[in-house]
């Protein structure tokens, strides 16, 4: 290296003194040619000798509430050649995944896309695209899905209103039509799966009370999609929206989004832009080709990888059918169920009609340090499982049997890593 270094600076001196008898103008810039030299040099940062090693990824049992783990045949899906995401190819992959998610949503809304992102994504995009600055929105929250609505509603300059409930704690119609009633809101939040508590909220009659009072309604069913049946067009939801990772199972990064006449109707008549650009459904409905113009124009490059697995997932539940997913989904998890109890623990929610299939929780047992427990699981079973999120840290564990995961032998999987938890982590307390 210091040899080449010394030839290198031995060619650029005798190049100077070729300028210099050439041009002795050039012999007087002595800027000109420090700056030769200096973009000559070798560079002074080496590579990381972590980025030469191979990668290497362990093979982990994701039993968490997700990301979950993701079939063969999306993970072959995901690995094809990339092609250009503005090709005529690719619009056509677009093309089947607004199907796929008309089928997985239950709707005929021509406004269907997936957003290039996390469940987040289209979390900012629902809010983003239908509310404009001090108008009244109301977020009910029972777990941090709410509570992160609000506050992004509160970033963008609404007038936000809460329904607020301890985790686990459900909404009543009653609830929210006397709520809605008194906010007035142009928007109302609502998750369907509130994966923090592991509660599924019953959502039928709340779009009839929301049009009642001409109030759009959002739900979120990143967590329920896929494992809890929902009907968007039959109970009157609005915008619903959804992300790749959970029962879906795709890689996380993309987040399958709906919006019905009426909330396009307000999106699209409203007297302020957007506060994010890339989230604004002016563009991404052409670029989806919503809109109903023949050219679609460039807006931003969507994961074209990504993409490929969304809508392989797609196929796989398309092939399997929602009444079997949510038979299964519901059938693993009462097995689940059974087998905690017998371990002598407690699940979180009471009622076995509120509870999420996808996501359980069961309540931190007594003398127990959960963190120790999470971490023991993970070193001695390579599996994930992990605590609260959110207003329920501290208060549960949460297991995840999901999608490709959703089978009986992993809940014996999972019950067999907890018995062996219980029995090595105990803590005594005072």
């Amino acid at each position: 290296v210091m040899q080449r270094a010394l030839f290198t600076r031995g060619a650029l001196l005798t190049q100077q003194a070729a300028v210099a008898r050439d041009c002795p103008l050039a012999a007087r810039s002595a800027p000109l040619l420090q700056r030769l030299e200096r973009s000559m040099s070798s560079v002074t940062i080496p590579p990381p000798a972590c980025i030469l090693r191979p990668l290497e990824v362990p093979y982990r049992y994701l039993f968490g509430p997700g990301p979950s783990n993701v079939p063969p045949r999306v993970l072959a899906s995901g690995s094809r050649p990339i092609i250009g995401h503005l090709h005529p190819e690719m619009y056509e992959i677009m093309n089947d995944i607004k199907k796929g998610i008309h089928y997985a949503f239950q709707t005929e809304n021509n406004m269907t896309i997936a957003m290039s992102g996390s469940g987040h994504a289209a979390m900012e995009c629902a809010v983003f695209n239908t509310v404009e600055p001090g108008e009244s929105v109301l977020i009910a929250i029972n777990g941090i899905w709410g509570e992160r609505v609000a506050e992004i509603a509160e970033r963008m300059g609404a007038n936000v209103h809460k329904l607020v409930k301890a985790p686990g704690g459900h909404f009543t119609n009653i609830e929210i039509e006397k709520a809605i009633g008194k906010h007035k809101p142009v928007l109302f939040f609502l998750a369907h799966g509130e994966s923090s508590a592991g509660l599924c909220q019953p959502v039928d009659g709340i779009g009839d009370i929301c049009r009642k009072h001409n109030c759009l309604f959002l739900v979120d069913t990143v967590a329920s999609l896929g494992a809890a049946p929902i009907f968007m067009d039959k109970q009157n939801i609005d915008i619903l929206y959804t992300g790749s990772q959970k029962a879906l199972n795709a890689p996380p990064g993309t987040a399958p989004i709906s919006f019905n006449d009426r909330a396009c109707h307000k999106m699209f008549n409203r007297k302020t832009k957007p506060v994010s650009y890339l989230f604004d459904m002016t563009h991404l409905s052409n670029y989806w080709g919503c809109d109903g113009k023949a050219v679609r124009a460039y807006h931003h490059t969507g994961p074209v990888s990504g993409f490929f697995a969304l809508r392989e997932s797609l196929a796989i539940l398309a092939e399997k059918g929602l009444e079997e997913s949510w038979r299964k989904h519901k059938e693993v998890a009462a097995y689940l169920y059974r087998g905690l109890e017998d371990l002598g623990l407690e699940l979180f929610i009471p009622d076995k009609d509120l509870r999420l299939p996808s996501v359980t929780t069961i309540s931190i047992p007594e003398g127990y340090d959960w963190r120790e427990m999470l971490v023991y699981i993970m070193k001695h079973h390579q599996m994930e499982m992990t605590g609260g999120l959110g207003p329920s840290i501290g208060m549960v564990m949460r297991i995840g049997l999901m999608g490709y995961n959703c089978e009986k032998t992993n809940a014996d999987k999972a019950l067999h890593a907890l018995a062996d938890a219980l029995k090595n982590c105990k803590k005594s307390k005072a």
